[in-house]
């Protein structure tokens, strides 16, 4: 009977998995994901200790009350901020359990600390990663910071060394020499890279779940620990591959000489107004979207939906939507604010399938994506952005480009394309630009 319950709830998760790969699939990957869950909390609580039966309930009320709470609460543009916390939760929750383990000789020390390890890294470093998510800079010197999170290191293993050996007050230091490390580990990545780190974090809370259920002997735990560790690792290659990076160049490269640059004043750039957008767009062939996270800032999706409808049933223009493998804030994070708006999926494209497109089309609406589509990723070596591919978005014949002003995007660092001869800047929020081309549109 159990190995059956088992069964049926890991394949549940696999089903949910395979449902979240594809925009069509993915409410019912989610409602696979929710049964599995749901079965698997009544079969734990089925199974507890019945002295430990009222304690679990109320912790398990009062965190499916906040998750609903937050769930309200939080907005799409925060959501990257959620799942980093949610990754460090499932981190520390792990973290825990090893440590309660400690006093249980039934385990070997080194499985407890390697539980330790993964659980209370993953939870300071999915904390620095909400941190420069949400824009607060703690350090701004890289090369300083990789020096200290160096010392800290060396540190961390001489007191585990100590911690395996003796335990006691030398396993609360490790504890906490670790959790300043991982703290210090995610803080000198680059805000580019910032999707591949909440990827890289979410593989860390599978793999802790793994060791959890080695230490328990769990099987359930194993098996789901490592669908959600191999799918972050698997994701978090693919995506260094699309960027052409290396995970090395990611955390450990060294500080460039690009650092919060400012837009050049002597520089001209060609204003636009909602009006001329319209008129270009109207009279379009093709458009390609770009969409970046200012779309997510200014919740400006839906908007983005109305104007594409628009532009192919009242002026029969081919739109497309052009999507940048790290665009936004986590993996995914467009193509989970086109689908909200019920942007059709085959109209939306990955960087390999739609870059030579560019050059064919009239117009390319850029709404907020600075990084993947600035020029000086393919020419500036000094570049935090250098050889990260780009949308090819200067091919178009014309350029339009949202943003609030021109500063410079999450790596810090000017983009040529404000000033180029083709390109039109539309300085404003991003939803009520798109809102006015829509009202021009329709008239």
């Amino acid at each position: 009977m159990i190995k059956t319950l088992i069964a049926l709830i890991y394949s549940m998760f696999i089903f949910a998995i395979n449902g979240l790969s594809t925009p069509y699939k993915a409410y019912r990957g989610n409602i696979y994901a929710i049964v599995a869950m749901s079965i698997a909390i009544l079969w734990g609580l089925f199974e507890l200790n019945p002295q430990y039966l009222v304690p679990s309930i109320i912790a398990l009320i009062t965190g499916a009350l906040t998750g609903i709470i937050a769930a309200h609460k939080i907005s799409m543009p925060n959501l990257p901020q959620m799942i980093a916390l949610l990754n460090g939760l499932g981190g520390l929750a792990a973290g825990l359990i090893g440590l309660t383990e400690t006093t249980n000789t039934d385990y070997h020390p080194l499985l407890l600390l390697f539980i330790i390890s993964i659980g209370f890294i993953t939870f300071t470093g999915s904390i620095a990663a909400f941190l420069k998510l949400a824009g607060i800079r703690l350090f701004a010197d890289k090369d300083t910071l990789q020096t200290i999170s160096l010392i800290i290191l060396i540190l961390t293993i001489i007191s585990g060394f100590y911690a395996y050996h003796n335990g006691g007050e030398y396993l609360w230091g490790f504890i906490a020499l670790l959790s300043l490390w991982g703290l210090l580990f995610i803080l000198p990545v680059g805000g580019a890279d910032m999707p591949i780190i909440i990827s890289i974090l979410n593989s860390f809370s599978g793999w802790s779940t793994v060791l959890v259920g080695f230490s328990l002997n769990n099987t359930l735990l194993i098996i789901v620990g490592t669908l959600i560790g191999a799918s972050g690792t698997i994701l978090s290659y693919i995506m260094t591959k699309a960027m052409n990076r290396s995970l090395r160049k990611i955390i450990f490269s060294p500080p460039l000489a690009i650092t919060d640059d400012i837009p050049d004043k002597n520089k001209t750039i060609h204003q636009g107004s909602p009006q001329d957008a319209a008129f270009l767009m109207e009279n379009a062939n093709k458009v390609i979207i770009v969409p970046g996270f200012g779309m997510a800032a200014a919740g400006a999706q839906h908007e983005l939906a109305n104007m594409a409808k628009i532009l192919k049933t009242k002026y029969n223009v081919e739109v497309k939507f052009a999507i940048h493998p790290v665009a936004g804030r986590l993996p995914g994070h467009m193509n989970v604010l086109l689908a909200e708006a019920d942007i059709n999926p085959d109209d939306v494209f990955e960087l390999k399938d739609i870059n030579q497109e560019f050059q064919t089309a009239d117009v390319a609406y850029v709404i907020g994506a600075n990084d993947t589509t600035n020029p000086l990723a393919k020419t500036k070596t000094d570049s935090p952005i250098y050889q990260m591919p780009i949308l090819e978005v200067e091919q178009a014949k014309k350029v339009l480009f949202v943003k609030r002003s021109l500063a410079t995007g999450y790596s810090g660092i000017d983009n040529p394309l404000f000033y180029a001869n083709n390109t039109l800047m539309l300085l404003g929020d991003a939803k009520e630009v798109t809102k006015q081309i829509v009202a021009n549109l329709e008239e």
